[in-house]
């Protein structure tokens, strides 16, 4: 499989897919990191005053999530867009079957990328630019996604499984 893939030339728009995948997820790693290592969030100049819900009472669990979710997932699947590994947990959560489950995961990155910035907004009920920047990223994640080129890149050829289909 893997000669197959790079026997295929690949578009712009999954090299730009692959660029946005690890631009979250480096992004993500470090912020993420940063609030694991200064959970006041003051390493990132976040006062905890904006913790204004009492689930959290500093940035600890947000950071992990953060880190985990939107940091080391993007770079996991930045690798298997690129070499578009065989993972069978991935193949179960596969709703696109006729799909690599890379692909698919592109797309589940990219909303909880966007429902992890609508909860912040609804928490600190104020917005940064920084917000703006990575809902952005989080649309632009989904539209290349499900440009025709890349999804045409990732269709599996036997286009078996019984998940959603792509027509």
């Amino acid at each position: 499989m893997l000669q197959m893939v790079e026997a295929r030339k690949m578009p712009l728009s999954v090299k730009l897919l692959i660029a946005l995948q690890g631009f979250l997820g480096i992004g993500a790693v470090f912020g993420g990191g940063a609030l694991i290592i200064d959970p006041s969030g003051q390493l990132l100049g976040m006062p905890t005053e904006m913790m204004k819900i009492p689930l959290f009472s500093d940035f600890l669990f947000p950071g992990m999530i953060l880190l985990l979710v939107l940091g080391i997932g993007p770079l996991g699947i930045m690798v298997s867009l690129l070499r578009q590994q065989a993972w069978s947990l991935g193949e179960r959560l596969n709703l696109f079957r006729p799909m690599h489950w890379s692909w698919t995961f592109s797309l589940y990155t990219a909303f909880a990328l966007i429902i992890w910035i609508m909860v912040q907004l609804y928490i600190i009920k104020e917005t940064a630019v920084i917000h703006l920047v990575y809902m952005m990223l989080g649309l632009a994640i989904q539209i290349v996604t499900l440009l025709p080129s890349a999804r045409n890149f990732y269709e599996l050829e036997d286009g078996s499984g019984d998940g959603i289909t792509m027509t």
